[in-house]
């Protein structure tokens, strides 16, 4: 038997404890130097950082828009309405299709990622991203007319969505159970980075052209590109494709002992053998009644996180409060602070989501997010849509407060956790496209909500999504802190997934 298919009882023929011996084959594989050892705290805050650069894009590329349409639209020619594919579109309509044809690549990509790191391995898929990202961005910024600038964004978001189902995934295969959810929430700050960069660029250079707004994110695609290429891949998928020794390598790379990391392989060999024995694959096995509990929690998060209010205000704030009559350059400004406040309270919400835990978070922070957004409709209603500009500002900034701080946090962080190994890759991809599925319906429906409801009505209907959100995660999201990635696999198949009030009432 070759080395690369030693028997799971005793990876490589070799006593745990000891180094292992790498064939050129498993070295390229482990993707990790002989040489290397030690600093494991420093390894995974570098993988971490390095993912984090796919958060930033997301957060870049999908946040630049809102501060751009305007010149978007003046340089296309589009007035109340547009001629498109032979039919006469509305402004809004149009504005609607440039933001969130991003988000329909997005569903595309996430699901289209799952197989794909089946196949190629999380770190190939992250570099398939990276790509895309790059390629992406410059096309748009050299579209000249809606058509090709939709299709350009469209592309686009086959990254945005990839990223989202590959990069936190892989992150949570290398860290630490006891500070994963810090590590992971990397992604959501940089996130927020990404919004805040594109809501100070389109302040700062307000008169660059929008093409150079959208094309300078090819620069940290670059980053990510060569990044992830000095990582190694996930020993999780090294162990499910047989590769035992380069899963050790990789493992007591990020962790502190090689006793622990030797532990960590076993766990995983015995997951994997047992799951060997399924003759379903993981996508029809999404189906199976013991993988339920997880598919609902991660999944309803996801959407809770798209369709509670949060990404309508960071696509559209400039938009909705200039149209509302506030003047331009505070609307801007305005979008400034919505950045500046996601970045804050993620990382808040980094900090505190592996000492408070990832339910306890949401259910703290959801009441909050409800309430202030709430008031931020009923100024609207009971001012006649004039209401006081700083007054509403500040509710605004309490949604933001309470939502990212909350929900945002755990919204990537709890789909890299609850799902078993074997289903993994198909589902965070069925993860990521919900999330984004939710996003795209959101995205392409506000402004036609707000036209519909009014501003205010519309905020109302969202403080009521919060409410809700708050009732599920009750009922429906276990805490998953300091839990490893198999404790909680082992607990959906002991029934004892849900949480407490749940079991109470069944």
């Amino acid at each position: 038997m070759s080395e690369r298919h030693s028997r799971p009882e005793d990876p490589g023929g070799r006593e745990f404890g000891d180094e292992p011996e790498l064939s050129p084959e498993e070295q390229k594989l482990s993707g990790i130097p002989a040489e290397s050892s030690g600093a494991s705290v420093r390894n995974i805050y570098y993988v971490a950082f390095v993912g984090a650069l796919g958060g930033l894009l997301y957060g870049y590329d999908t946040g630049v828009i809102s501060g751009t349409l305007n010149q978007i639209t003046q340089d296309f020619g589009i007035g109340k309405s547009y001629e498109l594919l032979g039919g006469t579109i509305s402004k809004s309509a149009i504005e609607q299709m440039i933001t969130s044809s991003v988000l329909l690549g997005a569903v595309i990509g996430a699901l289209v990622a799952g197989p794909f790191t089946m196949r190629f391995g999380r770190r190939g898929t992250i570099v398939t991203v990276a790509v895309i990202f790059a390629v992406g961005v410059v096309l748009a910024g050299l579209s000249f007319e809606p058509l090709t600038l939709i299709g350009s964004r469209l592309f686009l978001g086959l990254a945005v969505g990839g990223s989202t189902q590959s990069i936190p995934t892989y992150i949570a295969e290398l860290s630490p159970p006891d500070r994963r959810g810090g590590f992971v929430t990397f992604f959501n700050v940089a996130i927020g980075v990404g919004i805040l960069s594109a809501a100070l660029v389109n302040v700062i250079f307000s008169d660059v052209p929008w093409h150079w707004k959208i094309g300078v994110a090819a620069v940290p695609a670059v980053f990510l590109l060569v990044g992830i290429l000095q990582l190694p891949e996930s020993p999780r998928w090294l162990v499910h494709r047989n590769y035992i020794n380069p899963a050790r390598r990789v493992l007591r790379w990020v962790r502190p002992s090689g006793q622990a990391a030797d532990r960590e392989v076993r766990d995983i060999q015995d997951v994997v053998r047992r799951e060997s024995d399924a003759e379903e694959g993981p996508w029809r096995a999404l189906g199976e009644k013991w993988l339920r509990p997880a598919l609902i929690a991660g999944i309803m998060v996801a959407i809770f996180t798209q369709i509670t209010g949060l990404e309508m205000m960071i696509y559209y704030t400039p938009v909705i409060l200039t149209d509302a009559g506030f003047p331009s350059t505070f609307s801007l400004q305005a979008n400034v602070y919505v950045g500046v406040v996601y970045v804050v309270m993620t990382l808040v919400g980094k900090l505190l989501v592996d000492r408070i835990g990832r339910r306890r978070l949401m259910l703290t922070m959801l009441p909050g997010s409800a309430v202030s957004i709430a008031l931020f409709g009923l100024l609207f209603i009971v001012s006649d849509n004039q209401p006081n500009r700083w007054l509403a500002l500040a509710m605004l900034l309490a949604f933001m407060f309470f939502q990212t701080g909350g929900m945002q946090v755990v919204g990537w962080l709890i789909g890299s956790e609850v799902y078993p190994l074997r289903i993994r890759p198909a589902a965070t991809g069925l993860h990521a496209a919900a999330l984004w599925g939710s996003n795209l319906l959101v995205t392409s429906t506000a402004l036609t909500l707000v036209g519909t409801l009014t501003l205010g009505g519309a905020m109302l209907v969202y403080a009521t999504l919060n409410v809700i959100a708050w009732i599920v995660v009750f009922f429906r999201v276990p805490e998953t802190k300091g839990r490893s990635l198999e404790a909680i696999e082992q607990s959906l198949k002991h029934g004892t997934f849900l949480p407490e009030p749940a079991r109470r009432r069944s």
